[in-house]
């Protein structure tokens, strides 16, 4: 079996890492230097601005004195790690952090032009080639008497910004890392409580495939994957049961089918070939039109089963009529059958009239088919009794025998299909095995109950149940 999935999940997680990596080193690196820029710049011009307004104004009122100003300025040069500046219009530096004879030297910065700070307030440059690299400087006018007298300058180098930068940018690689752990860890749950599971399911689905249906998923989970085990542990219990049902099927119906030809290809041959006299051959052609009855009903019964399925629904024509009555006409039925086995039917129905709302069709099968197994499993001169009792808007239907009885180990399998008992035990081995899984299939399709209660030796009774009808 491939392991796509699990390899596709590998590789989105190493592209996650891999992206993560270009990102944080590229967007995130940029992202972080302007704003290290930019807050660094706000920072320098807030000072620059100080410095301007009081220091430097007051040296061009007269109230203070270039060293004292120059003392000053040092301070905070020390302090912020900076190079300060004061120049006057055209360039000449007054007053230098760093060198305290600047203004003896008479230093003046060639092509100097407070333009080329366009908009901003800050530049990113070598300050017209006097460094080595790039610095950030700071401008803030120096005004006297509503005039601009000069410009306090503050430098401060790159490299400085750019370490605070890979600094911080540091963080966000550690960040990654932590993120692309947990991402592995998220990966290993993954491939412990999903992936497993799921390798598992098609594991024992490819073992479906092949038709060993013995395999069960181990998963007990309350989640989805759990549900999908559990779905597919009751579809492999039913397609198993499935063929059982089919081997079953070849078998009773090849056995059923069998018999019956045999017997009628025996008499016809041995009508058309002499060996059965004319005046015999009423009785062994009324012999081959029982037969032929025989494939008649078996037939009936497949057809009649395959309406149901086990998880079809049944089409119901529901109406109201007289149970009693449906009763009675069954019984008349089977008169013939009953004089040559010497059974009696009994009939204790409640009232004249019992009106219930169903399917009289299929009501009619379930009461045939429960007295003609009554009657197959009954001894010679016994009786049958069929009894109908109302209770809670409910009719109870009873159809009870004095027969062989069922055999405890057989009580829940008799609504199986194609389930017989020990046919030895019976009087009558013409059964198919579907007449009670009919039975059950109406019942339960009338949202109905029907129960057997049967002792070995004693006799059978069956009881079902229907809506009594609110209309007659």
């Amino acid at each position: 079996m491939k392991r796509t999935l699990y390899l596709k999940f590998l590789l989105g997680y190493l592209i996650f890492g891999i992206f993560g990596f270009i990102l944080v080193s590229t967007l995130t690196n940029y992202g972080l230097h302007n704003q290290v820029k930019t807050s660094q710049a706000q920072t320098l011009y807030t000072e620059c601005t100080k410095i301007a307004s009081h220091y430097a104004a007051n040296y061009y009122n007269g109230s203070m004195e270039l060293s004292e100003l120059h003392i000053h300025l040092e301070t905070v040069s020390n302090y912020m790690n900076t190079q300060i500046e004061v120049i006057d219009t055209s360039g000449r530096i007054i007053i230098d952090s760093n060198d305290a004879e600047a203004f003896q030297n008479e230093k003046i910065i060639e092509g100097f032009n407070i333009n080329d700070f366009g908009s901003k307030y800050y530049i990113t440059s070598q300050f017209y080639g006097r460094y080595d690299e790039d610095y950030l400087t700071v401008f803030a006018p120096i005004t006297s008497n509503y005039k601009v007298r000069g410009y306090v300058l503050i430098h401060k180098p790159m490299a400085d910004l750019n370490a605070h930068t890979y600094h911080l940018l540091n963080v966000a690689y550690i960040t990654l890392l932590l993120i692309f752990l947990l991402a592995f860890i998220i990966l290993l749950l993954f491939s412990l409580f999903i992936y497993r599971p799921i390798r598992k399911i098609t594991s024992v689905a490819d073992a479906y495939i092949n038709g060993d249906f013995s395999q069960k998923i181990d998963i007990h989970t309350q989640d989805e994957i759990g549900h999908l085990a559990a779905a597919f542990d009751y579809m492999a219990n039913e397609l198993n049961t499935l063929e059982d049902d089919q081997r079953k099927f070849v078998s009773n119906v090849s056995h059923d089918f069998r018999s019956p030809l045999t017997s009628i290809k025996g008499y016809v041959e041995a009508i058309l070939d002499g060996t059965i006299p004319y005046e015999m051959q009423d009785k062994y052609l009324n012999i081959i039109l029982f037969e032929t009855e025989r494939l008649n009903k078996l037939t009936s019964s497949i057809l009649e089963l395959n309406k149901f399925g086990s998880h079809g629904k049944t089409i119901l024509y529901m109406n109201n009529f007289d149970i009693n009555y449906i009763i009675r006409m069954i019984a008349l039925t089977f008169e013939g059958i009953c004089s040559e086995k010497h059974i009696s039917i009994e009939l204790i129905l409640s009232g004249q009239n019992l009106y219930v709302t169903a399917d009289m069709a299929k009501i009619q099968q379930v009461i045939y088919n429960l007295i003609d197994n009554a009657i197959k499993f009954s001894h010679p001169d016994s009786s049958i009794t069929v009894e109908t009792t109302e209770k809670n808007e409910k009719v109870f239907v009873s159809v009870k025998d004095t027969g062989i009885g069922i055999p405890k180990e057989s009580l829940k399998k008799i609504w199986e299909r194609f389930y017989k008992t020990d046919v030895s035990r019976g009087k009558d081995k013409r059964g198919t095995g579907l007449g009670l899984s009919i039975v059950k299939e109406i019942i339960q399709a009338h949202d109905e109950n029907i129960n057997v209660i049967s002792t070995e030796g004693v006799g059978t009774e069956f009881i079902f149940t229907l809506s009594l009808s609110k209309t007659q």
